[in-house]
């Protein structure tokens, strides 16, 4: 028993390592040119937007399409934090979660308590408002030419690849253990049947909150870590359109699936990149990769179902060990 817990927690954790790592080593020896380095930790920013969108929508069971008005708000707060109150990034970037995790509290108190879309509706007219208050605070936003903000991670490849995808493998880690622990099986009782959750005692909107809560301080950190990197933000982050983009990720990748979001926002990263040679087609050739993908996966690359590297380790052993034994009778025939 303690031998399998032990397996269960070294490889996913080598593997995390590995990931964390390896490319960053090899970014720092210029084997991995700064282009890719770039899209590699645009991808990770991606990945943490998929992330948040997918614990509300996928595994809270809500529709949110504000999620770039988070975004936009951990930005812009992270700057204003650091330029203004002279805070360090780091703590900079938590608060700006903080920040974002009480707007989303201040947002779902009224509407959660509602049956249906609400929640969808009134994030979709957060988002606008957030963008235009954006626009028009140009003291502080820089209005709708939007802000420079330099830091480390915009000038260092390598710092900038274990900040982000550091902090998006701590997020994984924290809401596996989080989706396992009782707040975690409450909310996806909720999200399977509020009624007979209801009936069992579970606080449908207190667990509904606390997803929505969860998921806004996701989007901020997000937020925080992409002004950090990219080094300049406009009122534009918070539009319906970028709302819809992050949507798009945990759809293809499946609607409450943490590793197919990821894979999903890795994929479509690299893919938008791969066909800016093609320019004006882009726009075309795009969607219809969408629109055939989801024909032929219409729950998404991987459904509900979770990538278990543990799982592929057991299969890759029982490979080898067939293969061994294979091996044996054919020389003990002989």
């Amino acid at each position: 028993m303690k031998k399998k817990v032990f397996r269960n927690m070294m490889i996913p954790g080598i593997i995390a390592v590995l990931f964390v790592l390896l490319p960053a080593i090899l970014i720092q020896f210029g084997a991995i040119n700064p282009y890719t380095a770039q899209i590699l930790t645009l991808s990770g920013i991606n990945a943490i937007m998929a992330l948040s969108v997918n614990i509300i929508c996928g595994i809270t069971g809500q529709l949110s399409l504000g999620q770039a008005g988070f975004m936009a708000l951990g930005a812009y707060s992270t700057i204003i934090l650091t330029l203004n109150a002279k805070i360090p990034l780091p703590v900079a970037i938590i608060l700006a979660g903080l920040f974002t995790a009480f707007l989303g509290f201040l947002i779902g108190f009224p509407t959660l308590k509602l049956e249906g879309d609400y929640l969808a509706i009134v994030t979709l007219g957060f988002g606008e408002i957030i963008r235009v208050v954006l626009v028009n605070l140009k003291k502080w936003t820089g209005g709708p030419n939007g802000k420079q903000f330099p830091t480390i991670l915009t000038l260092n490849a390598t710092a900038a690849y274990l900040a982000i995808i550091g902090t998006l493998v701590l997020i994984i880690i924290l809401l596996m253990n989080f989706i396992r622990s009782t707040y975690g099986r409450a909310i996806l009782a909720v999200r399977e049947d509020e009624i007979a959750a209801n009936s069992s005692g579970i606080s449908v909107f207190k667990y509904k909150m606390i997803g929505f809560v969860i998921a806004s301080f996701v989007a901020g950190i997000g937020g925080a870590l992409y002004v950090s990197f990219i080094g300049f933000v406009k009122p534009e982050q918070a539009s319906f359109t970028k709302s819809i983009d992050y949507l798009i990720f945990v759809v293809l990748g499946g609607m409450g699936s943490t590793t197919g979001s990821i894979l999903a926002a890795f994929v479509l990263t690299y893919l938008q990149e791969f066909l800016r040679f093609l320019q004006n087609y882009r726009l075309l050739i795009y969607p219809i990769i969408l629109i055939i993908v989801m024909l032929f996966r219409p729950k998404g690359l991987m459904g509900i179902n979770e990538i278990s590297f543990v799982g592929l380790w057991e299969k890759f052993s029982n490979v080898v060990k067939n293969i061994k034994n294979k091996s044996t009778r054919e020389v003990e025939n002989e």
